[in-house]
């Protein structure tokens, strides 16, 4: 019977300060006793301290103090990045799922239809959206992988689309929803938004993308907010190591920690 070993290495002591940070608190923390402060979400007021009523980061706007949850379905803003699913299609708009609290709603007047013509948008059009986009559906998305994470995890960037150095492309949804997928060699921006390449992916892709997908899920499984310089490094520390072994526990300790020194590093 054949044993999987593996021997003990020297491994560099890490210093996380992620304990220390003064802007994480938990359910009964006295945020401030400065009654100068408005209470938002979050929060509550007991003996004129503004006290926290859940586990998550300290947000302050001006005057305004809030606490957003670590773990809590996706709340939705103006400009965020989301991958979504269709569940359902109804009269002239899709139902989406987001990972949020309801479905989403993609009106049929507000996407761009195949060709990328400004017309109107007519009873045909009704008529034929399941060709568009159909139950089980991701928006406007090709060949790739979905990796469904905590949006939590999802550090707010300018862009959430990347090109990664190694041959694959990453889009990190605000909604926790992570999309894996081969890199395009060219766009073609007449399509409208709905160009779907249904090449045949490579044997090197496919590997490349999966040991994406596993290095999401280490860092993840640590707490490590993910962006494309995190996911970039993980994906990097891993390569010593063959893909299906990235989710052994020893070994994604091992991965995670030299993740988080080359992140140190670059910091400082």
């Amino acid at each position: 019977m054949a044993a999987d070993m593996r021997l003990p290495t020297l491994r560099k002591p890490v210093s996380i300060s992620t304990f220390d940070r003064k802007d994480l608190v938990v359910p009964g923390d006295v945020i401030t006793s400065d009654t100068g402060f408005m209470r938002g979400h979050g929060t509550y007021v007991e003996e004129d301290k503004l006290t926290a009523s859940v586990a998550g980061e300290v947000q302050r706007v001006d005057k305004l103090i809030c606490v957003r949850p670590l773990k809590t379905r996706f709340n939705g803003e103006v400009g965020d990045v989301v991958v979504g699913r269709i569940t359902e299609v109804q009269q002239k708009r899709w139902k989406v799922e987001t990972n949020s609290r309801l479905d989403s709603v993609l009106l049929l007047s507000s996407v761009n239809l195949p060709g990328g013509e400004l017309r109107r948008r007519s009873a045909e059009d009704e008529l034929t959206m399941r060709e568009y986009l159909q139950e089980g559906d991701l928006i406007s998305l090709g060949q790739g992988v979905l990796v469904q994470l905590s949006p939590s995890l999802i550090k707010r960037q300018k862009t959430h689309f990347h090109n990664l150095p190694c041959g694959a492309s990453i889009i990190l949804g605000n909604n926790g929803f992570v999309w894996l997928y081969p890199t395009p060699g060219q766009q073609e921006e007449e399509a409208g938004g709905f160009y779907t390449s249904l090449e045949p992916v490579t044997l090197s892709d496919r590997e490349v993308i999966s040991r994406l997908r596993n290095c999401l899920f280490a860092l993840a499984a640590h707490k490590i907010l993910l962006y494309d310089t995190s996911v970039l490094y993980c994906y990097e520390s891993s390569l010593q190591h063959q893909v299906k072994d990235i989710l052994k526990p020893e070994v994604m300790e091992e991965i995670v920690m030299l993740t988080q020194q080359k992140l140190l590093e670059q910091e400082g």
